[in-house]
């Protein structure tokens, strides 16, 4: 599949600024999204503290506890790519069935407890108003931004779906060993391009990965291919390779966790880009990025650019991702407990 030619760094820094700022009307109705509805200050009369309260009391915690940050930014991300944003990543599973926290690729999210806490404050100041799916958009952009990162307008006013099914998520979710066309056609699913995949897998800057994510990185992945050209996707580089086999992932050891962007894991920056140019990632989707010519100019330009300018197109990638098949209006529900649905 071919990509569009890459746009000069400072024509992308406009385009970013632009979208961002323009929230996800912007965007269009694309994938099946419902935004029609979503505007920022949606809840500036009907509960003007919100932000607020959700912003305070995430930006305390982060502080506190930075691991919360890329916690937070995951946990929507699996929510936006199932059903849409719509808060259904929160519910817990019953008799009926297993929910989607409970498929593998969400056994290792967090951050559930710290998103109920916030809708209790927000219930408290406003019952009934506030959405599960609006408390954890706003709740992953200021992680973002407390652990110094960018930050973006949210636009507001998603309600809560009432369906979370294991098998959805098993079936939408990406995969750490995608390659690169199918990473396309997934995103291009959700109605985001080539570039929202190039931006938004950028923050694996911040957070870690266990050893069983990427083993057969380290213990069985064939040695040839260097992916210029020939689709391929490269191997990691031989001696970091030996490294995490030696030192973090033994084989039959326990399944340690590993730094996805090694000396700044906790810090929002380009760190993550040039592990991926030097053939560091650890997932073979992220280490799939090089195999296609205008994904590895993009990620060339922003590397030789000031950090300021991925900060501006992760934020437009993070306002189209929250608004993906949203439902508003009288869609869904509020839930007042974000586990689960309203009785």
């Amino acid at each position: 599949m071919a990509s569009a030619v890459p746009l000069p760094v400072m024509l992308l820094v406009g385009v970013a600024v632009m979208l961002v700022g323009s929230g996800a009307g912007a965007a269009g109705v694309r994938g099946g999204r419902r935004q029609g509805q979503l505007r920022v200050g949606f809840y500036d009369k009907s509960c003007p503290a919100a932000e607020r309260i959700v912003g305070d009391y995430v930006r305390q915690h982060v502080h506190r506890v930075p691991t919360v940050a890329p916690a937070l930014l995951r946990t929507h991300y699996h929510d936006c790519f199932v059903r849409g944003c719509d808060g259904s990543i929160l519910l817990n599973s019953t008799a009926a069935g297993a929910a989607e926290k409970d498929a593998p690729p969400n056994l290792s999210l967090r951050g559930f407890d710290l998103v109920d806490r916030v809708k209790g404050l927000v219930e408290e100041a406003c019952p009934g108003v506030v959405s599960c799916a609006d408390v954890l958009a706003l709740a992953a952009r200021d992680a973002v931004a407390a652990i110094g990162g960018p930050s973006w307008r949210v636009p507001t006013g998603r309600r809560d779906g009432t369906v979370s099914t294991m098998q959805d998520a098993v079936r939408e979710l990406p995969s750490p060993s995608m390659t690169f066309p199918q990473l396309v056609a997934l995103f291009a699913g959700k109605g985001l391009d080539v570039r929202d995949l190039v931006w938004l897998s950028g923050a694996h800057t911040i957070g870690i990965a266990h050893c069983s994510s990427f083993a057969d990185r380290l213990y069985s992945y064939p040695a040839a291919g260097n992916g210029n050209g020939t689709g391929a996707v490269p191997p990691l580089d031989a001696a970091y390779a030996a490294n995490l086999r030696q030192r973090k992932c033994r084989m039959g050891g326990r399944d340690a966790a590993v730094e996805m962007d090694p000396g700044s894991y906790l810090t929002f920056d380009l760190g993550y880009y040039h592990t991926v140019l030097k053939h560091r990632a650890l997932f073979r989707s992220d280490a799939a990025l090089v195999t296609d010519a205008a994904a590895r100019a993009d990620i060339a330009g922003v590397v030789a650019s000031p950090p300021e300018v991925f900060f501006q197109v992760f934020a437009r990638s993070m306002a189209r991702l929250g608004a993906v098949q949203v439902m508003t209006g009288s869609q869904g529900e509020i839930r007042k407990h974000c586990a689960v649905v309203n009785s």
